[in-house]
């Protein structure tokens, strides 16, 4: 029996693990995120990389998961982080309005058993499909206050579904917990986290 430790503070992460039945406790990384890449992919994994390291240190006994995430909003190549201000989030949401872009995010699971460790990191891109805006549009969404601990400055899963024409790919994705991808990767590694881990 593992215990699986979620290295974030998501709370959309954590819903999606308990949606699906797995037992885990969380334990934030502290790590620097200091990213050495330039393609979205690369960045995603290797912060979940950093994150899921920095944690599975601090774990000193059993066998164990350590689950570490990362999620970006690319658009072309430009990535869109977590804005800084409501202006920086209006000029987020106006270069994404009326097209598509990519959410990316990155897993590692750090994987110890019988005192051997082994990891995977693998990413995943989806396609988000946005309609066309108006300013005021986008100044009333920034005013709810949802835009300013996201990604590109937006949740799927809340007040700018109204906005999100379609995607392409998991949604999940979208969310920051790719977990069917999650669950292939691991059942390839020996783990069944559904059967393995259960609440």
């Amino acid at each position: 029996m593992y215990q699986v430790i979620l290295a974030s503070g998501s709370p959309r992460r954590r819903e999606i693990l308990e949606q699906c039945g797995i037992s885990f406790r969380t334990e934030k990384s502290n790590a620097e995120e200091i990213i050495t890449q330039t393609k979205p992919c690369e960045v995603v994994k290797e912060l979940s990389l950093v994150k899921a390291l920095e944690v599975a240190d601090r774990v000193k006994e059993g066998d164990y998961i350590v689950l570490g995430a990362d999620t970006i909003v690319a658009n072309g190549d430009m990535i869109l982080g977590k804005p800084k201000s409501e202006k920086e989030a209006e000029e987020m949401i106006a270069a994404i309005q009326g097209h598509e872009h990519s959410v990316y995010t990155g897993v590692t699971a750090v994987i110890k058993k019988n005192g051997a460790q082994k990891q995977i990191t693998f990413y995943e891109e989806t396609k988000v499909f946005i309609a066309a805006m108006t300013e005021e549009e986008i100044a009333d969404y920034v005013a709810s206050g949802e835009s300013m601990d996201k990604a590109g400055a937006y949740a799927i899963q809340g007040l700018f579904a109204s906005y999100v024409k379609g995607i392409e790919g998991d949604y999940y994705n979208v969310v920051g917990l790719p977990v069917c991808a999650l669950m292939e990767h691991l059942k390839e590694n020996g783990v069944n986290l559904k059967k393995d881990c259960r609440r």
